[in-house]
């Protein structure tokens, strides 16, 4: 990877384009025993299903996803998306890490940089995120990056075979604690 693909960079990982070269690479994350913990998804996708997906999400730019590398490799790590809700400015922010970084701080900083970006670049209001009540690792990232809990929908995932409650957090730019990275790029 060319250092130049990476767009917002923080202390340690930065955000770059999502690529389709890098489909492999999702699709192992995305099939991760771990992530399918994460998401109580139970059943992982075929390689060939998440590459047909990826060409169609490379071709929806009204998603904005990007990929998460290691500053200090230029390794790919993780992928990050926000689902925009246009008419009224907010977005679901979905995360996955590369299972070798998990518990390094990639994810609290790959979420600090989308919130910027969210915020800073793209002028939503609010970002919003649904995670799984047992998953106290992604809950404290979250909250660590700049979300608060908003609410939970009771018994809406599962986790290792038992019903669990789905929370909800979100983030408005007043609960990002900034400043933005960008202010240095003017």
């Amino acid at each position: 990877m060319d250092k130049t693909t990476v767009w917002l960079r923080g202390a340690t990982v930065g955000l770059g384009p999502y690529e389709r070269s890098l489909a492999y690479k999702y699709w192992r994350w995305e099939s991760d025993p771990g992530t399918l913990l994460g998401y109580g998804k139970q059943v992982p996708e075929t390689l060939e299903s998440r590459t047909a997906g990826l060409e169609v999400q490379l071709a929806n730019s009204n998603h904005p996803r990007f990929t998460v590398y290691d500053l200090a490799t230029n390794n790919p790590v993780g992928l990050v998306s926000l689902r925009l809700d246009s008419p009224v400015r907010t977005a679901e922010f979905t995360l996955v890490v590369a299972p070798e970084v998990r518990g390094r701080g990639v994810g609290t900083e790959a979420t600090t940089l989308t919130l910027d970006y969210a915020f800073h670049l793209a002028n939503l209001r609010t970002i919003w995120l649904k995670v799984l009540e047992p998953n106290t690792a992604a809950i404290h990232a979250y909250k660590k990056a700049g979300f608060a809990y908003a609410g939970r929908i009771r018994q809406g995932g599962y986790w290792l075979g038992r019903p669990c409650d789905e929370l909800i957090m979100d983030a408005t730019i007043d609960d990002f604690a900034g400043p933005s990275i960008l202010e240095n790029k003017r």
